[in-house]
């Protein structure tokens, strides 16, 4: 009986076992996507090309470059290609998302500061978690609400000396589209996990440069900003979307753009420590306000997760 028994009994705990590390791969790709972000502004603070679509354009190629090597290293030919076909109605999507967050990214910085932009995009946890519920009525604990509610004071916080009032409506606009842009591809990342996103991204960086390729009268760079345009495009901005696209749909859209916010919390520091501009003591505050929010709140979905639901079940619930 008891070697009847035993597999079977077994089965929940390595179903949920291996849902667990998932999970915290999902948790780990995306915190890194996170990192890669977060180095953008300080990357562009040494390109010296005065043309914004010149920069889409170069940044583009590069991150193409660098999305396809991966795939084809990855996948080989003959699946990239079927994955291509198979990404659907929902990676065309996803690729418009992030065409149009990485484009406005470049166009804003020229319009607004880089604080007004990490503000703006500060909302993309709530939006997130917001379009998952009205769209797919994903489930978002009190925990959640608590945890994004801090993130976004901690950000305000960070950025609210930099609010003058000099601030180019387009700029902030640029700013909420990518907000949007980025909570959209998230909600759409989780809720559909059995599509590969990498060639969604690869996709959208692709209609980024023809888009730019239709805007720019001179591609002309220089060679140190050939070189900024590489680590911009195929390190900050192709390397980060692999490991988006990889590990957001392991982990619920809410807690994907939760980890997102590591971008703008790292990004002064960044700038302070290879530019040296210091950041001020409400950037310090808002900052920590933000890392204890999020390393709480990851903390305790782990250990909410890992609890067991009755007695001799462990992990995650199988999902109905």
């Amino acid at each position: 009986m008891n070697e009847r028994s035993s597999p079977t009994s077994a089965m929940p705990a390595a179903s949920s076992g291996a849902a667990s590390r998932e999970e915290r791969l999902g948790v780990i790709l995306v915190f890194l996507s996170a990192l890669l972000w977060s180095l953008g502004g300080t990357i562009a603070r040494f390109i010296e090309t005065p043309d914004h679509w010149a920069v889409v354009f170069w940044r583009s190629m590069w991150a193409i470059a660098f999305l396809v090597a991966f795939m084809l290293w990855r996948d080989g030919v003959r699946r990239s290609l079927v994955l291509f076909r198979e990404m659907g109605a929902p990676g065309i999507v996803v690729a418009l998302c992030f065409a149009t967050a990485s484009t406005a990214f470049v166009v804003a910085l020229g319009y607004t500061t880089v604080a007004n932009i990490l503000l703006m995009q500060a909302g993309a946890p709530l939006i997130a978690a917001l379009l998952g519920w009205l769209a797919f009525r994903e489930p978002v604990g009190w925990t959640t609400w608590l945890a994004i509610a801090a993130v976004i004071f901690g950000i305000v916080v960070m950025v609210s000396d930099s609010l003058d009032g000099g601030i180019s409506p387009l700029g902030d606009g640029l700013a909420l589209v990518i907000a949007v842009s980025l909570a959209v591809a998230t909600v759409l990342t989780r809720r559909y996990a059995h599509v590969r996103m990498t060639p969604a991204v690869c996709l959208g960086t692709i209609i980024a440069g023809v888009l730019a390729a239709t805007q720019t009268t001179n591609f002309a760079v220089t060679r140190a900003d050939m070189g900024f345009l590489f680590a911009f495009g195929a390190i900050n901005l192709g390397l980060g979307l692999a490991l988006f696209a990889s590990g957001a749909r392991l982990i619920p859209a809410a807690l994907a753009a939760l980890l997102g916010t590591f971008e703008p919390i790292l990004g002064p520091i960044w700038v302070w420590l290879v530019h040296g501009e210091e950041p001020s003591e409400r950037t310090l505050v808002g900052g920590a306000i933000v890392f204890a929010a999020v390393l709480v709140h990851i903390t305790l979905e782990f250990r909410r997760r890992a609890r067991p639901r009755k007695p001799g079940v462990t992990g995650l619930p199988t999902p109905h």
